[in-house]
Parts: C-alpha cells; sequence; structure tokens
C-alpha cells in the first residue's frame, strides 16, 4: 500500500476548526484501496452500569482531534509518512440489544481486517471490543490483550445478563479470542464485590497490575514486561478513559479517583513499541459528563492518535528492514 495518499486536510489552507468533523480531518472514505489505518465509531452504551452516554464518544472525540497534527515528537514519527489513514465513519449499531450490536460491529469489521487495515475504534462503551476481537482474531487467531482500564471487566454477569461492559474480558476468555497467558490488564483500582474481582482475573490467566503497582513498575519496565508476555502474539489494545483520575478525565460513565494522569497514560502508551498491534480501541468516553473544554474527549482521540503512530513506527521500522 502507498503510504500518504489519505492524510488530514493540510490545516494551512483549512483552519483546523473549519469541515466535516472527522477524526484528525482525515478523509471519510470506506473503499479499502490504499488505506493501512481505519478510524471507525461504535456509537453503543445499551452495556454500561451506571452512567449511559458514551454513544456520543465518537462524536466527541472526532471534534477534539482536530487539535491534532500530523508529527510525534515524543515516537519521532511522521505518521502519515509511513501510513494511509480514513476515517471509514461509524459502524453500524442495534440501541438496546448487544448482541445484534455485536454481529453488526463484526460485519462491518470483516472487510476491514480482511484487507490487513489497522482498525482504531471510537467507543461505545466497553462491551463493543468483545466483537472487535471476535472480528480479528479470525485472521490472527487468538490476541495478546493489553488492557489499560481501571476496571478487569471479567465479572461473569451483570443483571443476569453475560454481555456488558463488566463481563467482556471473561466472555473473550472463554470464546478464545485472546490468550490470556499472553495479556497484561493494568490500571485496576478502586472498590470491588470482593477479592474474587481481582483473583478470578489471575485464575484466567491474565497478568494483573493495580494502579499501584503499575506506578512502581513506571513506563519503560511496563513496556517490556508487555513485550515479554505477549512473546510476539499480535495484540490489541483497549484502553478505557477511566484508567485516568477524573480529575484529568471525569467524562466517563465508570468514573474511579486515585488513577494516573493524562501525562503518564501517554507514557504507558508509547511504552508499548515493539508490540505488534493488530487494532486498538478507545472507549467509555460519555461526553455529557465532561468538563469545559471537553478534556476526556480529547484524551481519547490523544490515546488514539499515539496508538497510530506506534503502527505508523512499527511499518517504518519493517521499511527499513526490508531495504
Amino acid at each position: 500500500m502507498s503510504a500518504g495518499r489519505y492524510m488530514p486536510a493540510d490545516a494551512f489552507r483549512n483552519p483546523r476548526f473549519s469541515g466535516v468533523r472527522t477524526y484528525m480531518r482525515l478523509p471519510h472514505v470506506t473503499d479499502l484501496e490504499d488505506v493501512d489505518v481505519a478510524v471507525l465509531g461504535v456509537p453503543f452504551d445499551t452495556a454500561t452500569s451506571f452512567r449511559s452516554g458514551a454513544r456520543f464518544g465518537p462524536e466527541a472525540i472526532r471534534s477534539a482531534s482536530a487539535l491534532l497534527r500530523p508529527y510525534n515528537p515524543e515516537q519521532a514519527v511522521a505518521i502519515f509518512a509511513h501510513v494511509s489513514a480514513v476515517d471509514g465513519g461509524d459502524l453500524a449499531v442495534a440501541p438496546g440489544d448487544t448482541e445484534a450490536t455485536y454481529a453488526l460491529v463484526e460485519e462491518g469489521l470483516a472487510p476491514i481486517v480482511a484487507a490487513g487495515v489497522f482498525p482504531v475504534v471510537l467507543g461505545g462503551d466497553h462491551s463493543i471490543t468483545l466483537a472487535e476481537l471476535r472480528a480479528l482474531s479470525r485472521r490472527h487467531g487468538p490476541l495478546a490483550l493489553v488492557h489499560l482500564d481501571a476496571h478487569g471487566d471479567t465479572w461473569h454477569e451483570y443483571f443476569g445478563q453475560r454481555y456488558f461492559h463488566g463481563t467482556t474480558f471473561r466472555r473473550a476468555a472463554e470464546e478464545g479470542v485472546i490468550d490470556p497467558s499472553r495479556s497484561v490488564q493494568a490500571g485496576m483500582r478502586g472498590s470491588l464485590y470482593g477479592p474474587e474481582d481481582i483473583t478470578g482475573a489471575r485464575d484466567l490467566g491474565f497478568t494483573v497490575l493495580s494502579t499501584r503497582e503499575l506506578r512502581e513498575l513506571g513506563p519503560v519496565a511496563f513496556g517490556e514486561l508487555v513485550r515479554r508476555t505477549a512473546g510476539g502474539r499480535p495484540a490489541f489494545l483497549s484502553f478505557d478513559v477511566d484508567f485516568c483520575d477524573p480529575a484529568f478525565a471525569p467524562g466517563t460513565g465508570t468514573p474511579e479517583i486515585g488513577g494516573p494522569s493524562t501525562s503518564e497514560a501517554l507514557e504507558f502508551v508509547r511504552a508499548l513499541h515493539g508490540v505488534p498491534l493488530a487494532g486498538c480501541d478507545v472507549v467509555e468516553v460519555a461526553p455529557a459528563y465532561d468538563s469545559p473544554g471537553q478534556p476526556t474527549a480529547l484524551l481519547g482521540a490523544t490515546i488514539a492518535w499515539e496508538a497510530i503512530s506506534l503502527h505508523a513506527r512499527a511499518r517504518a521500522a519493517l521499511g527499513e528492514a526490508t531495504v
């Protein structure tokens, strides 16, 4: 694929406050020819357990992303020198029906995954990740999971429902779409129903780090841990914005105090260079609860940008290796 065919609008000709709101002002394209990265929205929040509103997350993230520029100085990569990226719009959803939404998301992702395009999904609540993992595992086999979140989302059920935003990764492990022994969950904190909320995830095979343990480890060692645990297996990055303290990211459905800052969050994501990411998502942005200026939406947009930067770095390294 020829990198650079699709890239953001030129901000020196078209001010960033102008134009239709797509992610990073990328062209809205559904044809996959010459596409390396596709940003997609899944505006679904039926599976939330407390505050709803993440159905408006993709819209808010796209609006905040107008601030982002094409060069990432911390990762030292000119993104669009290495990838051709588009905003593919929103996938179809069935409000009120989680399982029907899964079928629609899997159907919408199937041609993108088959074409080898790197999907960046904007949620939506965390239940949607199961459908993404199903679609990607059909191409890659069981994935390594890198899960940054305040909650493990490995409960068995909520209100008698097996498919909820707090059950996603138990279902993913049961279905074999991820390999828990190759997976790391980090940022866990806050009140629990009992100790089994953490021990249950470890019993499934996940490496689980509390926020305190993650801070003590630090970004560099965290990156090393993920690379060692994943063992070269294709990986999926799932970032719930409640990973960050609500002082920095209040616009979410289940906030937990005592979390990392947005600056720390960026460092932990950047530390994932060298992990063979097959896709990623950013979930649980609920803009109705955000502060003026929409800092949570900007966090979501920037985490996606950092993930795209990681993919661009990987493609650049691959190009250099084949020269």
